[in-house]
Order: C-alpha cells, then sequence, then structure tokens
C-alpha cells in the first residue's frame, strides 16, 4: 500500500511539470509571433489589445512555409544581413548625409507597389530588372495565373495593370504598411545602371517613348554640349558625354529635372527612389545576383510556391567592366568625379566599389 501511494505521487508531480513546461512554451510562442511581426501587446484585463506598430532596429526575414535544410539558403541569410549591416552603417555616415537620407515624399511613396494579399511592397529601381518583379506581384493580386501570360505592353501600363502604389493609400494605411509589410528592391552598379538608362531612353527605345528623344535629348544637348548647332542637335542625338555633364551638373540639373517630370526615374538616386536610410527593407538584392537573389526573395517572402521569377538570360546580370570603359572613354575625369560625386551614396549603401579606374 505505501508503495501504491509513493506511485501516486510521483505521478502527480509529473503531472504538474508537464503543464508547468507546456504553459511556459505557449507564452514563449505568442511572445516569439509578436516580435517577428513588430508589434508590441499589452493585456488589458482578459483582452489582449495591439500596442503601437513600431519600425524593427532589424528587419528580419519572414519565414517560409518549410524550414530548409539547405546551407545555401543559410548563406544567403548572411549575405543579406551584411547587406543591411553595410546599408545601415552608410546610413550613420555623417559625411554622406545629404546623398543617403531622403524624406518620404509621394515620389517616394509611388515608386513602392502594394500587394496586400500577401503583405508585400516593393521599391521599383528602373533598369534594374523591374519589370520582371512586376510581373511577380500582378500574379500575386490575382491578375493572371502565371508571369508568362502576361503582355509586355500591360506591364508598364499603371492604369490597367492592377498595381496599386504605396501613396493611393491614407497616412494610417501607409504607416501600418511600412511598419509590418514585408518589404524589398533591388539594385545594380550605379554607372552600369546609368548606361543601361541611356541605352534603353535615347538609343533603342523599345517601348516606344519619343519624348526622350524629341523632348529631353535637345533641352540637354543646349545646355550641356560643348560644341553644337541647332540645326544638327537633334539630328546627331544626345551624346553619353552629354548625358554625364547633365547628371553632374547639381544646380543646373534640378530645373531640368523639374521640366522632365518623373521621366527621371531611369536616372535618379537609388536614395531618391526608395529611401532606404528612412525605410527599414527587409531585402535588398543585386542584380549582379538576381538569379540567386530572386529566388531566395521569394522564399524569404512565403511566396515562393505561389510565383516564380522570370527565366534570366545566362550572363546578362554579369557586371561589365569593359563596357564601363567603352562608354566613359570620351568623359574627361572632371566629368566622371562630378558624377560619382552625385551617386557616391549609392555606391557606398550596396557596397559597390568606387570606379577607380575611372577616377585617376
Amino acid at each position: 500500500m505505501r508503495h501504491h501511494f509513493l506511485l501516486l505521487g510521483a505521478c502527480g508531480w509529473v503531472l504538474l511539470v508537464l503543464i508547468f513546461v507546456s504553459r511556459f512554451f505557449s507564452f514563449r510562442t505568442f511572445d516569439d509571433y509578436a516580435e517577428r511581426t513588430g508589434q508590441s501587446w499589452t493585456i488589458a484585463g482578459s483582452k489582449m489589445k495591439a500596442g503601437p506598430v513600431t519600425v524593427p532596429e532589424k528587419p528580419a526575414v519572414r519565414p517560409s512555409h518549410q524550414p530548409s535544410a539547405d546551407p545555401r539558403e543559410t548563406d544567403w541569410e548572411l549575405v543579406s544581413d551584411r547587406r543591411n549591416e553595410r546599408l545601415s552603417a552608410a546610413c550613420r555616415n555623417a559625411s554622406l548625409g545629404g546623398l543617403t537620407h531622403v524624406s518620404i515624399t509621394k515620389f517616394v511613396l509611388d515608386r513602392i507597389f502594394v500587394c496586400d494579399k500577401h503583405k508585400l511592397l516593393f521599391c521599383q529601381t528602373p533598369k534594374v530588372g523591374n519589370t520582371q518583379w512586376k510581373k511577380v506581384f500582378i500574379v500575386l493580386n490575382g491578375g493572371f495565373s502565371t508571369v508568362e501570360e502576361i503582355p509586355e505592353s500591360l506591364v508598364h501600363d499603371h492604369e490597367k495593370n492592377g498595381l496599386p502604389r504605396l501613396s493611393s493609400f491614407t497616412p494610417q494605411e501607409i504607416t501600418l504598411r511600412l511598419n509590418t509589410y514585408f518589404k524589398f528592391f533591388i539594385v545594380r552598379d550605379p554607372f552600369e545602371r546609368l548606361i543601361s538608362a541611356f541605352k534603353d531612353k535615347f538609343g533603342k527605345n523599345p517601348r516606344f517613348e519619343p519624348w526622350y528623344k524629341h523632348d529631353i535629348a535637345p533641352v540637354i544637348i543646349r545646355k550641356y554640349r560643348k560644341s553644337h548647332r541647332d540645326s544638327d542637335s537633334a539630328a546627331s542625338g544626345l551624346h553619353f558625354e552629354d548625358f554625364v555633364r547633365y547628371l553632374g551638373d547639381a544646380e543646373g540639373r534640378r530645373h531640368l529635372d523639374q521640366k522632365f517630370g518623373e521621366s527621371i526615374i531611369h536616372w535618379v538616386t537609388y536614395a531618391e527612389l526608395c529611401a532606404p536610410c528612412e525605410i527599414r527593407y527587409n531585402v535588398v538584392g543585386h542584380h549582379e545576383t538576381l538569379e540567386q537573389d530572386a529566388r531566395h526573395i521569394l522564399r524569404a517572402a512565403g511566396i515562393e510556391g505561389l510565383v516564380s521569377y522570370p527565366a534570366i538570360p545566362p550572363g546578362i546580370t554579369r557586371y561589365n567592366r569593359s563596357k564601363v570603359e567603352h562608354y566613359f572613354s570620351g568623359i574627361s575625369k572632371r566629368d566622371v568625379r562630378r558624377l560619382y560625386a552625385r551617386y557616391q551614396g549609392d555606391f557606398h549603401m550596396f557596397g559597390y566599389s568606387s570606379p577607380d579606374f575611372l577616377l585617376q
């Protein structure tokens, strides 16, 4: 009989320990969820109420639906963390303040596309694979089943593509989305991006936007070409040298940019487009590693099973130093230094080496 009571007592103690442990893990799970979503919680009576939503100091990558044992996933997360740390350090660098800190204006909010269904924000940075990410958002918003079905003519038709911009929401709705949604954007070498913008808008112009050649180019030529006659300006077209002088003229460019309107988004800085020192993005992808980054971004955002990033032709995202040297071969060192001074913040924030081979 004595042994019987001892056994019952031991069972009772085990039961009490199990109850205590289960309650501990329940509270830990709830606390972890609150921390991941960036919300603080308070207890009022018997109800849980959400406190003020705050932007986390270090945005966490959203957990995917399934855990991965792939070591490459961990490696990419380390790369992403280093990119965010480098960006934060550049934002704290007082000497770069005027090149990195930009107010969150309507111009910035116009650049950010919204997917409420999956709680995503994407800031567009033209000439960095932006078109393909728009296709991804069109699919996520329910417009098409796959990215391959989307007509190219629809992607940039903002009246028909069904992509809401953050600027279309109320201030309270904007704040909520900035604080709680998964946010990302893509960058590439700043000078290579300028070359791409020049070729696309003043060269081939595949989307047929004639105002670049007929309205913008003549104005830049008249102001920045060292020797020209009005009669041959349009015929010869905009030279890359003219384009560089215009971009490097900090004072004279402002008046022209107001005149050109939002056409300038193809060559304004990443800071001006996305305000990365004011908005804490979860991920900054790089065009040079876009094939890997796109896959990991979809996973980090928890949408990898819902949509795929369009296939990237081999070598198209690789940095091409020879091309950069070719385009800058006839540009004076003075003009290159002035151009670099404007985009220096972009070079520092995203870890691109300064183009010393052009500056020396």
